[in-house]
């Protein structure tokens, strides 16, 4: 990442504690604080000048521009643990414009003309670059560039598998549109439990042994909606019994980005036979209108994946595809990645310290498991006397949003007492305010 994009997160971290009007310290103090040249700090602040962040006076300095919808929103009386989509507040809207733009002027001719099922051409080589950051060495040929993760799963439910099988084993619970789209197009579908412990491998094999599964689908790391994580142990067996049983794994890997352990790999990287299918999402991390995402397939798929993705949309969309590739070559994207991560890892800090503080009191009403890398979803398992759907009605009339765990298990399968926590969307500031009065909710229920 280009030394003055850094720079800009630091300075954007500055930015934030200022008031509108306030004067930024001077480019020489700026150098010596930092530990930049005065070079890169101008570099930077001009960037965020165009960026109307700050605007500059001659010969006096550079002054704070506040946006009018930041203070809008630090009026708002709603905390909401609800939503899971990227905070406004740290999506890169004029970088990513300026991107948009950028594609326009350089692919104005290819607008035009329809692109191909598997991706921009040039986009690929440079998302098979970005995906070895995560330990995913693909090949540029097995490579496909989708409308979001969900158009990947959609594609792989339908097609055949050169195991011949059907059934499609998802844990539970999982992501809640995989699960709509199994019912509405009646696909045979099984699933087996993930708790906070994780998974008990000897159920997985014996489903693998005896229910002719056609693939797993599962969220290794940060799971949605549990937040959970995968070991490394796990992971190893997993691909070990999918190769023993000719299962193959779909893994979605949708917030790799906020990976801050070095040591942690996702699932494909201990794969040796090919049996993973790879997915990630990049509207995840920027925004969610961008719907591109990322399929790493085995070349026994490669040819009929094509074929089916060719029949669902032709092609992904080229101008949303050649603004993702400038975005990425430029730094932007990792600068976005390291503001992002920042933002979600000390949310997380704060939550998980104000649930562990209440989950140590003799009369706590729920469990908690504290994860030592923390993403952006989590749980809470609640007392069976008190029901999650009346705790969610009563946390709204006290303007805390928060959403039933319900949709993310198949009909039939038995459902935990669980209430699911996001903090995509939550402030610093009013965080632990929210769970303190989520606490008293519940123990009002209780009495």
């Amino acid at each position: 990442m280009h030394k003055y994009l850094q720079l800009q997160n630091e300075l954007e971290a500055l930015i934030a504690n200022l008031r509108d009007g306030d004067k930024l310290p001077s480019i020489r103090k700026l150098s010596d604080r930092y530990q930049f040249s005065k070079s890169t700090v101008i570099s930077a602040l001009n960037e965020l000048e165009k960026r109307h962040l700050i605007y500059s006076v001659d010969r006096s300095g550079f002054y704070v521009v506040k946006k009018e919808r930041e203070a809008t929103q630090k009026d708002s009386d709603i905390i909401d643990f609800a939503t899971s989509a990227p905070d406004p507040d740290v999506f890169p809207y004029l970088d990513f414009q300026h991107c948009i733009n950028k594609a326009i002027e350089t692919y104005r001719n290819d607008l035009f003309l329809y692109g191909t099922p598997k991706g921009l051409p040039t986009l690929i080589p440079v998302i098979a670059k970005h995906l070895a950051d995560y330990q995913v060495f693909a090949k540029p040929a097995n490579l496909f560039i989708t409308a979001g993760v969900q158009q990947a799963l959609s594609i792989l439910c339908t097609i055949p598998f050169p195991n011949g099988r059907e059934t499609v084993l998802i844990e539970q619970p999982s992501y809640h549109l995989l699960i709509k789209y199994m019912q509405l197009h009646k696909l045979p579908v099984k699933g087996i439990r993930r708790t906070a412990q994780g998974i008990d491998l000897d159920q997985l094999e014996l489903i693998f042994r005896t229910k002719k599964i056609k693939f797993f689908y599962t969220m290794p790391r940060f799971h949605n909606p549990l937040g959970t994580t995968y070991s490394r142990k796990e992971k190893q067996q997993i691909v070990e019994l999918a190769q023993q049983y000719d299962v193959y794994v779909v893994e979605d890997d949708h917030m790799a980005d906020l990976e801050h352990d070095s040591k942690a790999d996702p699932l494909f990287a201990y794969d040796r036979f090919g049996r993973t299918i790879y997915l990630k999402s990049y509207s995840k991390i920027i925004f969610p209108g961008l719907r591109l995402g990322a399929a790493v397939v085995p070349d026994a798929l490669c040819e009929t994946f094509l074929a089916y993705k060719g029949l669902h949309d032709i092609d992904s969309s080229m101008l949303s595809q050649a603004a993702l590739e400038i975005y990425l070559k430029s730094g932007m994207f990792e600068r976005h990645r390291q503001k992002i991560r920042q933002s979600y890892q000390q949310r997380s800090k704060l939550l998980t310290d104000a649930l562990v503080a209440h989950a140590s009191r003799p009369d706590a009403l729920f469990t908690f498991q504290p994860l030592p890398y923390p993403g952006i979803h989590t749980h809470l398992v609640i007392d069976q006397r008190i029901p999650v759907s009346r705790l969610i009605q009563q946390a709204k009339k006290r303007s805390i949003l928060l959403e039933a765990i319900d949709q993310h298990y198949l009909p039939d399968f038995p459902k935990e007492n669980i209430l699911k926590l996001n903090v995509s969307n939550v402030k610093e500031e009013v965080l632990e305010k929210g769970i303190h009065q989520l606490m008293a909710i519940l123990h009002a229920m209780w009495l």
